[in-house]
């Protein structure tokens, strides 16, 4: 299948149009076309769900209100993948780009939600204020890269996965709150799934070894529904057809501190799309130049101003959808275009995102611990490529900066007497541990040169796509 499709030449001069003048689409069938972005879809399926899972089930949403983002986080994950894929003017990088929500927004997000003055409409708010600074800020981000070499940027990961490991956890034992929490039939589920999801990864191939967390999902949810711990009777009275509309949940509110603390975790997933760009136009033979990269960058910051907008949260490129460009030779940018279109149907379709609802806190809890897992372990690989051995100086970077985005982790009360303004900022681990790594970093090594910093940036999105 890969060897029939080769690379378009570059699509910076604007939108080319699907047909047969197109000669590396012209070569694929309709058929194999869809079967490609569905293989995209759904290899990214199980992480592009988990962020509206994990803020819904957080901040005690209603069943309904959790299928409702579901289903929102799939429509305008849909229409930003299309902003990149396809490309508007000025806007997206025109590349085999999925777009999935940002795990790194996860924390703060929680703790802005939690706090009653603030609540889901100064989340959305932030969003949509981080998506404006995200358009006006591209054309700078490669400016920035020096200060987010590797030893920053796999400290910050790092902290990202340790920090949602207590989701995973929590939902593992049953969900916080729940009056059987840790009971042996949960655990033993979490275990089971864990288990068929490490089997499929060691034995599996090809696209069933991409999509194992999936699967482990879908057989974890058939193992509890022969516990009765599936309800479905969200499903039954969820219609089969819906809009997904903007400002569900009321008009934004704009929180200064939040808006201020969604535009940090906006700079390091820019960072990041950096990287990734980069790397991809290697797969793909395709360069990416300063414009074009500023270009991709704005397409995150609209994409997280769609998810705003629509009732959903930050957007970035997905790291194993361009892994799977590599491992497929699939490098089209139709198919992430056709996998747009796919996503934008399934988020029209609220009966399904009332089945991701219905799947027990038990089963997810198996597959976070992978999901997180892997997050966690993509920043320790990072931080493996850093010389620690020449240079003692990083070891504290990384040491102080680990302290102080667990401190949130270990000591939720620590910053209780501090003004409530500043809370969301500093009940955030992910941001007090880039705040430290950036600072630090600048006073033990310096100000690298942005040649390194692009070297560095393309390394660590190839670390990234091996997971």
């Amino acid at each position: 299948m890969s060897s029939a499709i080769r690379s378009e030449p570059s699509a910076a001069s604007g939108p080319v149009p699907l047909g047969p003048a197109t000669a590396p689409v012209g070569r694929v069938g309709p058929l194999a076309l869809g079967l490609l972005g569905l293989q995209h879809v759904l290899v990214m399926y199980a992480g592009a769900v988990a962020v509206p899972l994990i803020v819904g089930r957080a901040l005690k949403l209603a069943p309904e209100q959790v299928a409702m983002l579901v289903s929102a986080d799939l429509f305008a994950g849909g229409l930003a993948t299309l902003v990149q894929s396809w490309g508007l003017p000025g806007i997206g990088v025109r590349m085999p780009v999925m777009m999935g929500v940002t795990f790194a927004a996860v924390t703060p997000m929680i703790a802005m939600g939690s706090n009653p003055e603030i609540g889901l409409a100064g989340i959305y708010g932030a969003v949509i204020a981080a998506g404006l600074f995200a358009l006006l800020v591209a054309p700078l981000v490669g400016r920035l890269l020096p200060l987010f070499p590797p030893v920053v940027t796999g400290t910050i990961i790092l902290v990202i996965g340790i920090s949602l490991m207590r989701v995973g956890v929590n939902w593992a034992a049953g969900g916080v709150g729940n009056p059987a929490y840790g009971a042996p039939v949960y655990l033993a589920i979490a275990a089971f799934v864990l288990c068929v999801i490490l089997a499929i990864t060691r034995y599996g191939t090809g696209f069933v070894n991409s999509a194992s967390v999936l699967i482990g999902i879908i057989v974890g949810m058939v193992v509890a529904g022969f516990f009765g711990l599936v309800d479905f009777s969200h499903v039954a009275s969820a219609p089969w057809f819906d809009v997904v509309r903007p400002f569900a949940f009321g008009w934004p509110s704009f929180d200064p501190v939040s808006v201020v603390t969604l535009s940090i975790v906006m700079i390091v997933v820019m960072i990041e799309s950096t990287g990734m760009f980069l790397a991809l136009s290697e797969i793909c033979a395709d360069p990416v130049d300063e414009a074009r990269l500023t270009r991709g960058l704005r397409g995150d910051g609209l994409g997280t101003v769609i998810g705003g907008i629509f009732n959903t949260f930050p957007y970035t490129s997905f790291s194993q959808n361009i892994g799977l460009v590599g491992v497929t030779g699939v490098r089209t940018r139709y198919v992430a275009v056709v996998g747009g279109i796919i996503m934008l149907g399934l988020g029209l379709v609220p009966k399904l995102a009332a089945l991701v609802e219905a799947v027990p806190q038990c089963v997810l809890g198996g597959a976070g611990l992978v999901m997180f897992g892997m997050v966690g372990a993509t920043g320790t690989r990072i931080l493996g490529a850093v010389d620690f051995a020449n240079n003692r100086n990083n070891l504290f970077v990384v040491a102080v900066s680990v302290g102080f985005g667990m401190i949130p982790l270990v000591a939720p009360g620590f910053f209780r007497q501090m003004p409530q303004a500043l809370h969301p900022l500093l009940e955030s681990g992910i941001l007090l541990c880039a705040l430290s790594a950036v600072l630090l970093n600048l006073f033990f090594n310096g100000l690298g040169s942005t040649d390194e910093a692009r070297e560095a940036a393309i390394r660590q999105a190839k670390t990234a796509e091996a997971h």
